[in-house]
């Protein structure tokens, strides 16, 4: 159906850069055009606001690393798919927290400190945990396969559920988002969805095709291109968001939305990723992988640091600076 991108990225490099950028709008405008779409649905069915919001705007903005992560393994480009989630996790905590508490200090929730942040540090852990134990199990080869897909799904309904009994009995939390549902006509939300679809599959499929032939032109892994280009593009909306936030003082929930969409990201796009198919380990995942649970760890510390419990200045640029080091690390070491 795409194999027409064939002959246009063998044009030029910069065709795939232009490609990617075209992807890159497809997939944020198509998950908001389906998230309006199905939520509107939703909405008329008699679903709260509350359930929406955990399940339908939640889910929708995981949806471009999950799109992403099922082209790639349909393609079967592996590193992609491993290096698209490790990679925005990354630049969630690093980047996006990092980046956004220096520029103004950020309040945490206790929730988001007791549990948001040691979920998303296990999710780094198991991601390790099932690289070196799948070899012990059924296979000579590193990675996740189907049985450690399942056990991060499992997770992933666990965390869901706890989420919903949480935000039932605490419907003050401020990391309970309160969901604002467009009324939208049937008709228009149907068209809506089905745009929204279709800019996913369209925008993934040109940012993965894109991504494979530029790392082929410059002669560098996929997982590179992974941790950097398109881990970046589909943070880009939690990145102008944060940031904006910062700027007007009022990024409160920005801790509980990055370690959200990290949890969300390991147990419930890349568990399901390895379902379909075993994702084989590549060089420098291990390393990948604890840098995915070490921003976590940082980020709680520097919570703990201090009375406030903020993620303060000193912190956010730690955390930009120990990213930096590793981004070095990474592209020195190819």
């Amino acid at each position: 159906m795409f194999g027409f991108l064939d002959v246009w990225l063998n044009v030029s490099i910069w065709v795939g850069v232009i490609l990617i950028i075209l992807g890159f709008i497809g997939l944020i405008k198509g998950a908001d055009w389906l998230v309006d779409g199905a939520s509107a649905v939703a909405k008329r069915f008699g679903i709260s606001d509350l359930v929406i919001g955990l399940t339908v705007v939640a889910f929708g903005t995981s949806m471009p690393e999950f799109v992403v992560n099922m082209i790639s393994v349909a393609h079967g480009s592996t590193d992609l798919a491993i290096t698209n989630i490790l990679g925005s996790n990354i630049i969630n905590t690093f980047v996006i927290l990092g980046l956004t508490a220096a520029i103004y200090p950020i309040a945490t929730q206790a929730r988001t400190r007791n549990f948001d942040i040691p979920m998303s540090i296990l999710a780094g852990g198991l991601v390790v945990a099932c690289i070196f134990l799948r070899p012990l199990i059924n296979s000579e080869e590193k990675g996740i396969d189907y049985i450690g897909g399942i056990v991060l799904l499992l997770i992933f309904i666990y965390f869901l559920i706890n989420t919903f009994v949480h935000a039932k009995h605490n419907p003050d939390d401020p990391n309970v988002d309160e969901v604002e549902i467009k009324q939208i006509s049937l008709m228009k939300s149907i068209v809506l969805i089905l745009i929204g679809l279709a800019g996913l599959v369209i925008g993934g499929e040109l940012i993965v095709k894109s991504a494979v032939n530029i790392a082929m032109r410059l002669g560098v892994s996929e997982a590179i291109i992974g941790l950097t280009v398109v881990a970046l593009g589909t943070s880009l909306p939690e990145l102008a968001t944060s940031v904006i936030a910062a700027y007007k003082h009022n990024a409160d929930i920005a801790v509980g939305n990055v370690f959200g969409s990290n949890i969300f990201n390991v147990f419930f796009v890349l568990g399901t990723s390895a379902l379909i198919n075993p994702l084989p380990a590549y060089e420098g995942i291990e390393v990948d992988a604890c840098m995915a649970a070490l921003g976590g760890v940082i980020t709680w510390l520097v919570i703990k640091a201090n009375h406030d419990r903020k993620v303060t200045r000193w912190g956010g640029i730690l955390l930009l600076v120990v990213y930096s080091g590793y981004l070095t690390y990474r592209l020195m070491s190819v």
